[in-house]
């Protein structure tokens, strides 16, 4: 395939040098995009670039994902209004190994003269000492030049260390050292990275008579002017510690009909034949949301397991009144607590349920469910209530066979109202 026809349709390139396609065109070419290992996990806004290096490993060209231990030291400040935390080497080599086993889900480590490698910018940059790299490389860049890039000039008002203010040239140094190292042509990655990208190309021009590439693909934004990737809790995270399997799944499938057209082709390898039966399956039945639903599936099975993707499918049909009491009893406690955050709960002592109680007692004493005994019998006999997900008489005593997990019972009042009631 051609690999800048396919970013182009995909809405996946937002600059590109002159030269890029006759490059690709005459070579299998290696390319980079750089990965900030500030933490022990991705996050999904870093894969709009891995899937950037997926397309182009299957247009047959070689990927290396650079984690920036030296740079992550420094800290970008590009699209950045304030100074970050710097991190430790042995904090950096752990993040690094955690992202690896992130990116061989996306990336092939093993398929010959084209297989992704992983580099990190410490083993290069760590005995490189601040008098060698002002003179190897600091001479060929002038400060004017390094004045006029957007991740400067928009922070002279702030104010801009030292040392961010020569991330660009850290950065550019990784693009030299890859093309003279790793025959690296091209950098990619998202367009406030442009600046940066382009020192590294001016650098390879002026001190390695070389010519280099840049391509970058517009910051991704979500209908609503809302941060893409954001939820209320923050970042939503490839390591299911971080962002459970659940979540993961509903932040693609809760995508509006706007956004799921455009994330349809940055996220998945859909062909454009595919999504254009997607679309008009949406068109015709929009309710149904086969856009969001397909963007869920790929995303879900392939950063997770197709196991978490279909134990997530089960968890979202309860809320809609579609599980089953054997459905709840399969999830696990985490998928559970996912399904069910933010819904009221209470706690009671663990003999309550040992010995048995009346669900009349259960709902109105031990726990506050219901204000009164009265008002608990009322809903009971209008078959309004339920224990985990099953409908219930007012003879019903809540036993530890109740238990889902050893340790919840879910009681449903009405149709909406989830009550969680933790045993301790």
């Amino acid at each position: 395939m051609n690999f800048v026809d396919e970013l182009r349709w995909r809405g996946m390139i937002h600059d590109i040098t002159p030269g890029t396609e006759k490059q690709l065109e005459k070579e299998m070419t290696s390319a980079y995009v750089g990965i900030d290992p500030t933490a022990d996990s991705l996050h999904i806004g870093h894969l709009v670039s891995i899937m950037m290096l997926k397309h182009f490993q299957l247009a047959g060209h070689k990927p290396i994902a650079l984690v920036g231990g030296a740079t992550g030291m420094v800290g970008d400040p590009s699209g950045k209004s304030q100074e970050r935390n710097l991190l430790d080497e042995k904090t950096i080599r752990h993040n690094q190994e955690c992202l690896k086993k992130q990116l061989i889900k996306f990336l092939d480590f093993d398929c010959g003269d084209n297989s992704a490698e992983l580099v990190n910018n410490y083993d290069w940059m760590k005995e490189f000492s601040f008098l060698d790299f002002v003179r190897d490389v600091g001479k060929h860049i002038t400060v004017n030049y390094m004045m006029a890039k957007d991740s400067v000039k928009t922070r002279l008002d702030t104010g801009l260390s030292f040392t961010e203010f020569s991330y660009q040239l850290v950065q550019g140094y990784d693009f030299l050292f890859l093309f003279e190292n790793h025959n690296c042509r091209l950098q990619m990655g998202g367009s406030d990275q442009w600046g940066n990208i382009t020192t590294g190309t001016e650098l390879i021009r002026r001190k390695a008579g070389g010519e280099a590439y840049a391509l970058t693909c517009p910051l991704i934004t979500k209908a609503d002017g809302g941060k893409f990737g954001k939820t209320e809790e923050g970042n939503v995270w490839l390591d299911p510690e971080k962002t459970s399997p659940y979540k993961f799944y509903q932040f693609w499938l809760n995508a509006s009909d706007e956004d799921a057209r455009k994330w349809i082709r940055i996220f998945t390898l859909n062909t454009k034949e595919e999504i254009q039966v997607l679309e008009k399956e949406h068109d015709e039945a929009p309710h149904q949301r086969p856009l969001q639903n397909a963007l869920a599936r790929e995303l879900c099975i392939r950063v997770h397991s197709l196991e978490d993707y279909e134990a997530a499918v089960e968890a979202s049909q309860i809320l809609f009144g579609k599980g089953t009491t054997e459905t709840l009893k399969k999830l696990s406690e985490d998928m559970l607590l996912s399904v069910f955050e933010g819904v009221p709960q209470s706690e009671v002592p663990a003999d309550i349920i040992k010995s048995g109680t009346g669900i009349i007692e259960f709902l109105s004493g031990s726990t506050d469910i219901f204000s009164s005994k009265g008002e608990a019998r009322r809903m009971i006999k209008d078959n309004a209530v339920s224990v985990n997900k099953q409908k219930v008489k007012d003879d019903f005593v809540v036993s530890e066979e109740d238990l889902l997990n050893g340790k919840y019972v879910l009681i449903q009042k009405g149709k909406k109202n989830y009550f969680l009631v933790r045993i301790v």
